[in-house]
């Protein structure tokens, strides 16, 4: 299968999201939480495109909804109404 990354990189849609999930994953691990996310969601958009260039249409369905979630408790985080915390316990009313 020959696209447009593959002709460009010499590597496809596939590879470059496991490349950016492996940066996000270690963008984490630094603590460095607004970076890992946009290294996700840029995985993510590689995702898409593989699975449209596939015609995958279940698959880019899915990576869609999975994106649009994503986005959804980005806003929610950066906007502070998410906000949990493991280490406080629930109050017992």
């Amino acid at each position: 299968m020959t696209g447009l990354t593959t002709v460009l990189l010499g590597i496809d849609f596939g590879a470059i999201g496991g490349l950016l999930l492996i940066i996000g994953a270690f963008a984490l691990y630094r603590g460095s939480i607004q970076w890992s996310i946009i290294a996700y969601f840029a995985a993510d958009i590689c995702w898409l495109l593989l699975s449209l260039q596939t015609g995958n249409v279940l698959g880019s369905v899915m990576i869609g909804i999975g994106m649009a979630l994503g986005v959804g408790v980005y806003i929610k985080m950066n906007r502070g109404i998410f906000v949990k915390n493991l280490h406080v316990k629930k109050e017992s009313s």
